[in-house]
């Protein structure tokens, strides 16, 4: 066995469990903003969403955040969009009723709540948004099973008017160690410090996420890894 190999393990976590209380729902959707932060989330899918932008300055550009959870990632979109005068529709949905709300109400306490839109959705099943220009997910496929994960894929392939992200964990022995590492320093939140380790044993690698990408129909998508052992998937409808 290669040092840095290791089987994946797609166990339920403790976030995805409906009976969690609300108090430690939010606290963990707190502690998983912080990691998201010092991470870099929104560093990883940026740059592809400003150079969007700036090809299209006559229109108004939509985004779909795809499994938002906590919402941060649409939220911190728009207000970059906002700061930098971009033209930018951002939307956030999540299957979880509760997420939603705890989404609208960060976006409302940044003074954004009149700006940005949350709704429940299932990304599996729903019939998808016709309007997205882009389809985004955040730490959402490792969620799933490798035929579910597929199926997401393929579903934002032939939705998506014009760009598809994903940003997720790599599973690798130290994305495990960091996970153990940064979710204690980051969060106090007993379930982020469990569920953590085992978002990293239910990732995917690179040639498992490319595999499951050509698949599922993005031809001539890039996967590429980034830090902290994460890996960023961008497929362009003009280079299929």
């Amino acid at each position: 066995m290669r040092l840095n190999s290791l089987p994946r393990k797609l166990e339920p976590e403790i976030m995805d469990d409906p009976a969690l209380d609300a108090e430690r729902h939010h606290g963990a959707l707190r502690g998983l903003e912080r990691i998201n932060r010092w991470s870099g989330s929104l560093r990883l899918i940026w740059p592809a969403i400003h150079a969007l932008c700036r090809g299209c300055p006559d229109r108004t550009i939509n985004v779909i955040d795809l499994a938002t959870g906590g919402g941060d990632i649409p939220l911190g979109i728009h207000l970059r969009a906002q700061r930098l005068g971009l033209k930018l529709r951002v939307r956030g949905c999540d299957y979880s009723t509760r997420a939603v709300e705890f989404a609208r109400q960060r976006a409302s306490e940044a003074g954004a709540g009149d700006s940005l839109e949350y709704f429940k959705f299932d990304a599996l099943k729903d019939s998808m948004p016709v309007d997205g220009d882009v389809l985004l997910s955040s730490l959402f496929l490792h969620h799933l099973t490798a035929d579910h994960a597929e199926t997401l894929l393929r579903r934002m392939a032939r939705s998506a008017r014009q760009l598809v992200l994903i940003n997720d964990l790599l599973r690798t022995r130290a994305g495990l160690v960091l996970a153990h590492t940064a979710t204690r320093l980051l969060s106090t939140s007993s379930v982020v410090h469990a569920d953590g380790p085992q978002s990293v044993r239910a990732a995917f690698t690179l040639s498992e996420v490319g595999a499951m990408a050509q698949r599922a129909g993005l031809n001539n998508c890039t996967v590429e890894r980034r830090w902290p052992c994460r890996f960023l998937l961008t497929w362009e409808r003009n280079s299929a």
